[in-house]
């Protein structure tokens, strides 16, 4: 019993880690968007954390049977328009609201595995699904005032990671985990250059969370991007781990505790701190991710 305790504790560890090292990623994200697109941050992002992905790779070889390549694609696609989307959104809300709104992944998560994996929900399931929605609609503001283009590419974001997650139940039985994310990496890395060489002769204002030129980054902004994709890769790595050591529902839970992390980081660059009815709305949210990881 003291060692299952002890591996829930360093689950638990692994997990507050990554969680400090996610918000920092977003406040690196935050700072680089005052000067450069999101698109492009993610490009950054994507391709730096490939290159250490890869290198794994020599030590530890790929061990799969494969045989779901457009399952493969398709999340790799929903991953990429998740992060294009929570990467757009730290740069025109808090971080705290743009990390609240992808944490509603677990939730959507639960819905498309009830529909398309069929897996049973169940009453507390549903109540759940419904609480985090009640969250969300309150950071958003129940009077409609502040219901803005960014609140609608929040809800996106969470929709497509949740599709994302979802489809990684069925590919973790096919594919090794480095080929599930180097082929996320991949395409994150491919399309985001072609979106920026395609904005030069076409762009779409109402898409400009996928579209926009490119900005070559000078002096302090390359140093921002190493520490972007080097907390990125960290994070990754003691997420895994976390899952390694501990229940996923344990690690689902204290998971969360990267909104509260986001809050302190945000507050540090600058945000404001959530009122009454955004706080209640982050509060629902946890609250409903939590009871989906119980269940």
């Amino acid at each position: 019993m003291k060692e299952l305790y002890k591996k829930i504790d360093s689950g638990v560890m692994y997990m507050l880690g990554a969680s400090v090292c996610f918000a920092l990623v977003g406040a690196f994200a935050k700072v680089l968007s005052a000067s450069l697109p999101s698109v492009e941050i993610v490009f950054f992002r994507n391709f730096f954390t490939l290159l250490l992905i890869v290198s794994t790779i020599y030590k530890y070889p790929i061990q799969q049977k494969g045989g779901r390549p457009y399952l493969l694609f398709f999340r790799a696609l929903m991953g990429l328009l998740g992060i294009l989307a929570f990467y757009y959104n730290i740069a025109h809300i808090t971080l705290a609201d743009a990390m609240t709104f992808s944490r509603t992944s677990p939730i959507w998560t639960a819905i498309f595995a009830y529909i398309f994996l069929k897996e049973k929900i169940g009453k507390k399931g549903w109540f759940a699904v419904f609480v985090g929605f009640i969250g969300v609609v309150l950071i958003m503001k129940p009077n409609g005032e502040n219901f803005l283009k960014a609140d609608i590419i929040g809800i996106f974001s969470g929709i497509a990671a949740g599709l994302a997650y979802t489809s990684i139940r069925e590919l973790k039985k096919f594919y090794d985990t480095r080929v599930i994310i180097i082929s996320f990496m991949v395409l994150g890395s491919f399309f985001p250059a072609v979106f920026m060489l395609v904005s030069k002769y076409c762009f779409c204002k109402e898409l400009d969370f996928i579209f926009a030129h490119f900005i070559m980054p000078e002096n302090l902004q390359w140093i921002y991007i190493l520490f972007l994709g080097m907390f990125s890769a960290i994070a990754q790595t003691l997420m895994t781990k976390a899952y390694g050591y501990s229940k996923a529902a344990i690690v689902g839970i204290s998971s969360y505790s990267v909104i509260i992390f986001s809050i302190l980081v945000g507050f540090a660059l600058g945000d404001p701190l959530p009122d009454i009815i955004g706080f209640l709305g982050i509060l629902l949210v946890i609250f409903g991710g939590v009871l989906v990881a119980f269940k």
